[in-house]
Parts: C-alpha cells; structure tokens; sequence
C-alpha cells in the first residue's frame, strides 16, 4: 500500500487531470479502503489542496482575471453548466437566476442558450453547448411529438448528466433515465379554486392565455379540483383569451367578463399575471367592481403585487426549480452511475392580496353581505 505522502500526491494528480474525483474512483485507484482515502482526503482539504463535494473532490477555485471558459488556468478548476430555455423572458428569469446562483456558490459557472420553443432549435443549442465543453446540462426542450420524442431519446443518450427544467417525458418514454425538476402546476390551480371556494364562491372561470405546458397543466388541476370538490361542471367557463397587449384582446376581454355577469360567475383564474391585470384593468372600465362583484386571482405572481389593486397569487416556485436542478446535476456528476433517477415536483405557494373578496351569499335563512378589501384575500 502506498504511503500517505505518496497517496496524496496521486491523488493532486488524479483531481488536476480530471477537474474533479469521486472517492469511490480514488478507492479503486489506490486499492485502498473508503477510510484510508477520506482521511487523505481530509489533509490535503485541511492545506488548501482540495475542495470536498459530496461525494468527492475538486480542485479550489483560484482568483481569475478573465472569467472566459476557454482559459487555460482556469479550465479544468470549475464545473461548467450549460442551460437551454425556451424564452429568457418573464418566467424564465427566475429559473435561471436560481440555476445560476448555485452554480456560482458551487464554484461553477453557468452559460444560457435560448431556444424558441421549437425542437430542432433545443438541439442545436444543446449540440452548441456540448462543443462548448460543458460537463452539465440544464434543459427546458419541446416534449410533444415525434421531434419532442426524438429530442428527449438524443437527451438521454449524451455523456453529460442531463436535468429537465419543467417538463416531463411523455408517457411513451416511460423508463427515459433523464433527472427533472418541476412545478406542480395543477396542485396551484387546485389551491387557486380552493381559495375562492373557501371564500364563498361557487361559479368559477379559469382564463389562459395561450397554449403552453403550464396552461395545459392547470387546466388539468383544474377539472381535476372540479371533481374532487363536487364543484359544478363548468366547461363553458374555461376560455383562452388572447395576450394582454396584441390584437383583439380588450374586446376579447370585455366579451369574457360580460359573460360572468349574465352567468353569475364570480371567480376567475387567470393565466398569467399580465392577463389578470388586462382583466382588472377591462372590468373597471366596464363598471365591474374587482373583488366585490368579480374576484380575480393571477398564476404566476411576477408582477401581481404591483396591480392596482394588488392581485391574490399563485406563485410557482421559479428560482428554486433552477437552484435544485443544479444540485441534481452536480450530484450526479459525483455519484455513482446506480444513482436512482430523481424526478422532483415543488409545489406553488398562494400569495394573499386584495381581488379576492368573498362572494355574495343567498342561501336561505342566511344574511346576504360581501367582504370588501382591504382585508379580503
């Protein structure tokens, strides 16, 4: 067996060559016990040499004067991460600042692509990222389809360990090995009707913008809110409306909201928070008092707090999603390749403002009256 001073310098050299080590690589390198090499370990920590991770090593991280990924004192020293996101843009900033904070705390560094929601365009981002030398890969990529198919299959046959950023395989691919973190979208719609209904109201609407996997899913918990809460079936109150801003949209608007006051509809789930605002901002104009006769509730809560008046929101957990997917990314650079898959969902938090009053109540023997803000959720 190697002597201790011995040991060590094997293992500099090991971790100099390959940026990082894992300790059972260090075990089987040196023929000696997981002990043996933990204490090594901890001296050459102890002086400065190494930096422990979780289950293994990397060199430190030294003082740069250019932080360019191709320089040679610095390339071997830290973990570089690729991301690919479909827009960088409203949802996404949060996602990738939290990717990026880990990354940097980890002594890594992240470098972004934006893709457009198109399959063949995550490729070539992904492909570019990979020349790029990244040892990680963060991605958001389109999962419909034969191309989203095909794309997740490429995905899962790279060397690199890849995390998926709010998507899913699709139930095709049922034992694709790839590691995800995402939102869970519908439990946030449940929590949305949840509160209205708590509140007092019965004939509820769900409006969403346009058609993305975050509309589809909270559609989904909404039907399935509908059917666990014995809510009456209301179809005809699920509407996508256009983008708050493009063209049409304040008819479009109007035309929604005329239809909850001949329906009696007084709660309404809007996605996203621009489109709650357009909401708020039509009912107004058409004499409508929000919450007192409409209450509204955002999803997505990047801007609901700054409404006037402040909307009730349902907040996903954006920067954490991008924080954990790193940590699942790093992790599995080090740990063994039987690592199970990691498949986390987080759920969204309700944020309580002031456009969900309660709802009028008429049932018999009861006095009818409203909650008014400021005090109402």
């Amino acid at each position: 067996m190697p002597l201790s001073a011995e040991r060590q310098r094997l293992i500099l050299a090991t971790v100099r060559q390959y940026g990082s080590v894992r300790i059972s690589d260090l075990v089987e390198r040196l023929e000696v016990t997981a002990v043996t090499v933990r204490r090594d370990v901890k001296a050459l920590a102890d002086s400065g040499l190494v930096t422990r991770v979780h289950g293994g090593i990397t060199l430190p991280q030294r003082s740069e004067s250019n932080d360019q990924p191709g320089n040679s004192s610095t390339g071997s020293t830290r973990t570089l991460a690729g991301m690919v996101t479909p827009s960088v843009e409203y949802y996404w900033p949060a996602v990738i600042k939290g990717a990026q904070a880990t990354m940097a705390s980890s002594n890594g560094r992240l470098v972004l692509r934006s893709s457009s929601y198109d399959s063949t365009e995550d490729r070539r981002q992904v492909a570019k990222l990979l020349e790029h030398g990244v040892q990680v890969m963060l991605a958001a990529p389109t999962t419909t389809g034969h191309e989203g198919a095909e794309l997740l299959r490429w995905l899962g046959s790279l060397r690199v360990p890849v995390v998926l950023l709010e998507r899913l395989p699709p139930p095709e691919l049922p034992t694709l090995a790839l590691d995800a973190v995402t939102s869970a979208h519908n439990v946030g719609a449940g929590l949305a009707m949840r509160h209205l209904i708590t509140l007092g109201h019965r004939k509820l609407g769900i409006l969403t913008s346009r058609s993305s996997p975050t509309s589809r899913m909270l559609r989904r918990g909404w039907k399935e809110a509908i059917d666990s809460l014995g809510v009456p079936e209301t179809d005809e109150l699920e509407v996508e409306v256009p983008t708050y801003g493009s063209a049409g949209w304040g008819d479009a608007y109007d035309e929604v909201l005329r239809r909850c006051s001949r329906e009696g509809i007084t709660g309404l789930l809007v996605h996203s928070d621009r489109e709650a605002v357009g909401v708020v901002e039509r009912a107004r104009d058409l004499g409508i008092d929000v919450p007192g006769e409409l209450a509204v509730l955002a999803y997505d809560d990047e801007i609901a707090a700054a409404a006037d008046p402040p909307l009730t929101a349902i907040r996903p957990p954006k920067h954490r999603v991008g924080a954990l997917a790193v940590e699942l990314a790093l992790t599995r650079t080090v740990e063994n390749a039987d690592r199970p898959v990691h498949r986390v969902q987080l759920w969204p938090t309700l944020h309580v403002r002031e456009t969900c009053g309660a709802a009028e109540n008429t049932e018999p023997g009861r006095r009818t009256h409203r909650l008014s803000p400021p005090r109402a959720g």
